[in-house]
């Protein structure tokens, strides 16, 4: 079975999503489109040489009768609505990080999945596909470090644009830490507080940049995160994880060695459309067999709650300067 996808928003992640449906992956096509721009919808067909249909907006796309599962890769404002809308329609969807804006827009998302009685919705966080990532999550699992204690992380960019202001170094960028450590430890967040160190004279005014958050889970494991979006030399995850008897570092990506004019070096990636290229393959793969199969799986639309529930905290720790408690209600069963 071929699956159709609608495509709602055509800039750079929903191109790279399409390019790679259409291109390298299998089971998929996509057979409509639609942006806000609709020129730059038309010129992405083009430019893909897709046969898809252009549609004036997203809720006419995803009640069209040869679209089998929606892609979101909007702008984040727009994916409540989009999603709730492919849950009533019955069709499966994917959407980009975040789920919705707010914690409520997401807890909607939840309810009308759970009266649908189906899960219909996977999120975007894409690290839980990397390799170097699920290498981490066996570990912890096998208990080959013993219980784990710390986690030491960064999230580094070599620069962002005027755009960029200070929250979105939690919604935008820790976003994808907040899912990542939940679903390594399998625990959820307690507490939450951000410092600010000396800032880079590289940030503009409307960014206080660095930024370490700390983070405590609900079983004492404590958790620090550099976020350094301007740190100039390239786009650099870390992630170490400290248990009671090893630690796993989260491997390099793979680079060429060189050595040259008396040095030896590696490259460092500059974005991180090279650095996740593996992973996004792997989820998206993922979402076209699910719905190929009439099941979906990967993060869910609760792994989105929960996200968006710790990200609300951080950002009120920006701007307090003190501890705060992060509460998550009960998961519910349709999500065990």
């Amino acid at each position: 079975m071929t699956v159709r996808i609608g495509v709602i928003g055509t800039g750079m992640i929903g191109e790279e999503h399409s390019r790679r449906i259409s291109q390298q992956l299998t089971g998929g096509e996509i057979t409509a489109v639609t942006d806000v721009n609709q020129e730059q919808a038309q010129t992405m067909v083009d430019r893909l040489s897709l046969d898809a249909k252009v549609y004036d907006n997203g809720l006419e796309l995803i009640q069209a009768e040869h679209v089998d599962a929606v892609m979101v890769t909007s702008w984040g404002p727009t994916h409540e609505e989009y999603v709730l809308a492919a849950i009533q329609a019955g069709k499966y969807v994917f959407c980009e990080k975040p789920l919705a804006t707010t914690a409520q827009g997401c807890r909607n998302i939840i309810d009308a999945e759970i009266e649908a009685g189906k899960r219909r919705v996977q999120v975007g966080f894409m690290r839980r596909y990397d390799s170097g990532y699920q290498l981490m999550k066996e570990a912890i699992e096998a208990n080959r470090l013993g219980e784990p204690l710390m986690i030491h992380a960064a999230h580094r960019n070599p620069t962002v644009p005027e755009r960029y202001v200070t929250p979105m170094a939690i919604h935008d960028t820790l976003i994808h830490e907040l899912d990542t450590f939940r679903w390594l430890l399998n625990d959820d967040y307690a507490t939450a507080q951000v410092i600010f160190p000396r800032k880079t004279r590289h940030a503009h005014g409307k960014v206080e940049d660095p930024q370490i958050i700390l983070l405590e889970t609900t079983q004492g494991v404590r958790i620090d995160v550099e976020v350094f979006v301007n740190c100039q030399y390239g786009y650099d995850i870390q992630c170490d994880v400290v248990g009671e008897e090893g630690i796993a570092h989260l491997p390099e990506p793979q680079s060429l060695t060189l050595r040259q004019a008396g040095q030896r070096s590696n490259e460092i990636l500059q974005d991180w459309k090279k650095r996740f290229g593996e992973a996004f393959d792997v989820e998206l793969q993922a979402f076209i067999d699910g719905a190929a199969s009439d099941t979906v799986g990967g993060p869910s639309s609760w792994d989105g709650y929960a996200a968006a529930i710790a990200s609300d905290a951080c950002v009120k720790a920006q701007e307090s300067g003190q501890i705060e408690k992060i509460e998550m209600p009960e998961r519910p069963a349709f999500y065990a």
